[in-house]
C-alpha cells in the first residue's frame, strides 16, 4: 500500500507526495489552503480566477491568488474564453503571485462561466482549448517554463463525451498535467462521477508520453473519505487525487489518507482538533480580509468542522448567527476556550 503514495513531478516541479487540494470556488482561499497543508496536502490550487478580471485590474482576484504563509508550491487557477486575455492572465499572475504552476479550468459547469466560452465549455471544443492551452504555455515560457496544466470533464452530456479529444488537445498545446473530473457538464456535481473514464484517460495519456516528457494525470471526483482515494489510485491508476468537497471542514482527510495510504489504518482526530483548526483558519481569514468578511464566510465552514460532534445541530443553529470571532468562542465554549 506504500506505493500508492509517492512523489509527483509536474514539469520541473517535485512534489513530495500525490493528494492535492482542488481548486473550490468559494473555499480555497489561502487560510483553508494553510490548513489543508498543515494537515498533510502535498499541493494545493487557488479557486479559479477570473483573466478577464485580472486584466482589468480587479482587486479582488488579487486576494484570491496570495500564497498562503506555507504554502511551498501551489497553483493558480485562471478561467477565460479568450486566447489573448487568457495569455495576459498568466503573465500578471506570475508577475503578481511568483506561483509554481498555472492551472486552467476547462470544466466548471456554471452556466455564467460557460456562456464566455470558459469552464467546460472549453472540453467539448478542443479547438478552442488548444488555442486558449497553447497562448497560456507560451506566455509561461513554452515547455521548459512554468508548468501549465488543465482540468477537464468527461463531457458536455452522456451523448457527447469528448474527454479524449480535450485530452488530446491538451497534450499538443504542451501542458505538464491534466487533472479530471469523470462527470458530464449536464451532470454538475450530481450522481457519480466516471472513474472508468479516468482509467481510460490514464492509459491514452501513458500511451501518448515518452521519456522525454511524462505527462501525469490526477483524479478528482467523489473523494469524501481516505478510503475513496485509496480506491481511486487503485482503480485508476492516476498519479494523484484532488480532494475537494471531501476536504471541506475535514482538512485532516489528507493526513488520515497518508495514515491509510502508509500503515493502512488511520486515527480520525477528536472533536476538540477539529474545532481547534476550524479556530485556526477563522483567525487567519480575519488577518487576510476583516472580521466581518471572515466570519460570515466561516458559518459554512464552521458548519462543516461541526459534523459529527456531539450536539452538532444545536450548534449549527447558532452557528448561521455569528457575525463575530467572540460569537464562534461563545458557541464553542462547551467543548474548550478557544480565545
Amino acid at each position: 500500500m506504500a506505493g500508492l503514495y509517492h512523489p509527483v513531478n509536474i514539469g520541473n516541479i517535485s512534489l513530495k507526495g500525490n493528494l492535492f487540494l482542488a481548486p473550490v470556488a468559494g473555499y480555497s482561499d489561502s487560510a483553508f489552503r494553510s490548513v489543508c497543508i498543515e494537515n498533510g496536502a502535498c499541493f494545493t490550487y487557488t479557486e479559479m480566477v477570473s483573466a478577464e478580471a485580472l486584466v482589468r485590474k480587479n482587486l479582488k482576484t488579487e486576494i484570491l491568488m496570495r500564497r498562503a504563509y506555507n504554502e511551498k508550491a501551489y497553483a493558480v487557477q485562471i478561467f477565460g474564453g479568450d486566447e489573448d486575455i487568457m495569455a495576459q492572465a498568466a503573465q500578471i499572475v506570475l508577475e503578481k503571485t511568483h506561483c509554481e504552476v498555472i492551472d486552467i479550468n476547462c470544466g466548471c459547469p456554471v452556466p455564467k462561466i460557460i456562456k464566455t466560452g470558459a469552464g467546460s465549455a472549453l472540453t467539448r471544443d478542443p479547438d478552442r482549448l488548444f488555442k486558449i492551452a497553447s497562448a497560456v504555455v507560451k506566455a509561461c515560457g513554452g515547455k521548459a517554463g512554468i508548468p501549465v496544466t488543465v482540468k477537464i470533464r468527461s463531457g458536455w452530456e452522456q451523448k457527447q463525451i469528448t474527454w479524449k479529444e480535450a485530452a488530446q488537445a491538451a497534450l499538443e498545446a504542451g501542458v505538464s498535467a491534466i487533472t479530471i473530473h469523470p462527470r458530464t457538464r449536464a451532470q454538475g456535481y450530481e450522481g457519480h462521477s466516471d472513474w472508468q473514464i479516468m482509467k481510460e484517460l490514464v492509459d491514452y495519456v501513458k500511451n501518448q508520453s515518452d521519456s522525454s516528457r511524462i505527462v501525469p494525470v490526477f483524479g478528482s471526483g467523489d473523494l469524501f473519505k481516505p478510503e475513496d482515494a485509496k480506491k481511486m489510485l487503485e482503480q485508476t491508476g492516476a498519479d494523484a487525487v484532488m480532494f475537494a468537497r471531501g476536504a471541506m471542514g475535514n482538512p485532516f482527510i489528507f493526513r488520515d489518507a497518508v495514515q491509510l495510504l502508509t500503515e493502512g489504518k488511520y486515527t480520525p482526530v477528536p472533536p476538540e482538533e477539529r474545532i481547534k483548526t476550524g479556530f485556526a483558519e477563522l483567525n487567519r481569514l480575519v488577518q487576510e480580509t476583516s472580521e466581518q468578511h471572515a466570519c460570515l464566510e466561516m458559518r459554512k465552514r464552521f458548519a462543516a468542522y461541526s459534523k459529527g460532534i456531539e450536539g452538532g445541530a444545536a450548534v449549527r443553529a447558532k452557528i448561521v448567527h455569528a457575525s463575530t470571532v467572540q460569537d464562534y468562542v461563545d458557541i464553542f465554549s462547551f467543548i474548550a476556550n478557544f480565545q
